[in-house]
């Protein structure tokens, strides 16, 4: 396929991505006020927000790393996304699936984290330390169950293309890994409520504890860019975890659908539970899940 098609269906898919994140994102705010006895502000108000503040400029400087942080963070959604399938089948979706794997996409999902940690290191805020090391020390822990139990499905589909992996839960909905390895989803679910930080896993912002965070640090078009990958890589997240552990999906209904439900997950769980402290957060992650993804990989090694 010529190179400048590849882009032009990858510039596509990454707007539907975006697009989706961003009503995500709505819906969430919105069922939140709802568990809240409020109305809540409308599905489109990410939209608004990130016209908002790329209509409004920066006076203040903190030096070069300070804004390369929103870059590094939305390479780091692109990253994720343009290596996963999004639609099994599908040209337009396929993203550059075909040139990286599991293991690259994990590295995207890291380097996004990590250079949000390195600009906000910059920020000369005092309390900019507090929430870095809560969120790498949160991420160290909740990458512990993941990693189990993205090996647990190499081991069971012996591949670390996720396009394979798909390939290998079509037929029936008995071929999900939900089915055939439910250690291993179990163990991803709960990472998953750590990489959404919603409550209980909300330590990095802590908006009832520390009123900080890029929503008041960064501001105008940094900010915007902030809430743009916000919505890239929540679909980019939903995505991948839909191909790995819950069938994969061949048109754009089904991919809707399913990762709404994933979604809805953290959605349930952070309206239903209060925040962790920091240390009860990360023996959480190093306790049970972790637990449930040795389980896993041992389930589909011998079983």
């Amino acid at each position: 396929m010529n190179i400048w098609i590849k882009i032009l269906y990858a510039i596509i898919s990454i707007s539907v991505a975006t697009i989706y994140g961003l009503i995500l994102g709505g819906f969430v705010r919105k069922i939140y006020a709802r568990a809240h006895g409020r109305f809540g502000p409308p599905i489109w108000q990410p939209f608004l927000d990130i016209i908002q503040t790329h209509g409004r400029r920066v006076a203040i400087s903190h030096g070069v790393m300070y804004y390369l942080g929103p870059v590094f963070r939305l390479g780091g959604g692109l990253g994720t996304y343009l290596f996963i399938p999004v639609i099994y089948g599908s040209v337009v979706f396929a993203n550059f699936s075909m040139a990286g794997d599991l293991l690259l996409v994990m590295y995207f999902i890291f380097f996004g984290q990590l250079g949000m940690a390195l600009g906000a290191g910059q920020g000369g805020h005092p309390y900019s330390p507090l929430g870095i090391a809560r969120g790498l020390a949160q991420m160290s822990a909740f990458e512990v169950p993941f990693s189990l139990a993205v090996i647990a499905v190499a081991i069971q589909y012996q591949s670390l293309n996720i396009t394979t992996i798909v390939a290998a839960q079509q037929g029936s909905i008995l071929n999900w890994t939900l089915f055939t390895n439910p250690f291993a989803v179990i163990a991803a679910m709960i990472s998953l409520l750590g990489m959404n930080m919603h409550s209980p896993f909300s330590i990095v912002l802590a908006p009832q504890e520390i009123p900080i965070g890029p929503p008041i640090e960064m501001n105008g078009s940094f900010l915007g860019i902030l809430q743009t990958n916000r919505g890239l890589f929540a679909a980019a997240k939903l995505v991948l975890f839909m191909n790995l552990f819950f069938g994969g999906a061949t048109n754009l209904l089904i991919m809707v659908i399913k990762t709404f439900f994933i979604y809805l997950v953290s959605v349930i769980v952070g309206a239903s539970f209060p925040r962790f402290r920091p240390e009860q957060s990360f023996r959480f992650f190093l306790k049970w899940p972790t637990i449930i993804g040795i389980i896993g990989i041992i389930f589909v090694a011998y079983f």
